[in-house]
């Protein structure tokens, strides 16, 4: 059985989701696009969530750079290949879908990256905001462009809160 909370951001309110085992399997924004409904997160308890609300907020307080909390994805083997890769993007850089698709060994699969980089289901810790256009252009999120703007700003510096 799942369960739910809801903690403030710089972003708007998120929705935290954990399983059964209390690992984290959601992190959703409001009005964010393949937001799964409400019932399907579980009562609320803010148990299982207080080190997760901590690293969230040592990250919008710029002290954390990598999330180290328990993780529980579910999705195709392609969608898990892709957010693996998203992971690995280092703090304040960005990398194009292309850069993705080359290294999962697959160069012309940039479209199926961001069709899988859209459907992550644990956003700001697991990076899909780090992704972007070949020209570096900001091109789709699921928390929306202004957000994505934001948190690129915040982790190259350019904003602060």
């Amino acid at each position: 059985m799942k369960q739910h909370t809801v903690t403030d951001s710089p972003y708007g309110p998120l929705t935290l989701v954990a399983d059964e085992d209390g690992a984290l399997c959601g992190l959703y924004m409001t009005d964010q696009r393949h937001r799964p409904p409400q019932e399907h997160f579980g009562p609320r308890d803010d148990t299982p969530f207080s080190s997760a609300i901590d690293e969230l907020q040592a990250y919008f307080e710029g002290e954390l750079k990598e999330f180290t909390l328990e993780l529980r994805l579910h999705g195709t083997p392609f969608q898990l290949t892709v957010w693996d890769q998203l992971r690995r993007i280092p703090y304040g850089e960005t990398r194009s879908y292309g850069d993705l698709a080359d290294a999962l060994g697959n160069p012309g699969a940039s479209r199926a990256v961001g069709l899988a980089n859209g459907k992550n289901p644990i956003g700001i810790i697991v990076p899909c905001h780090r992704v972007v256009g070949a020209n570096g252009s900001l091109t789709g999120y699921g928390g929306g462009l202004d957000r994505k703007q934001r948190l690129l700003d915040f982790e190259s510096g350019a904003a602060l809160f």
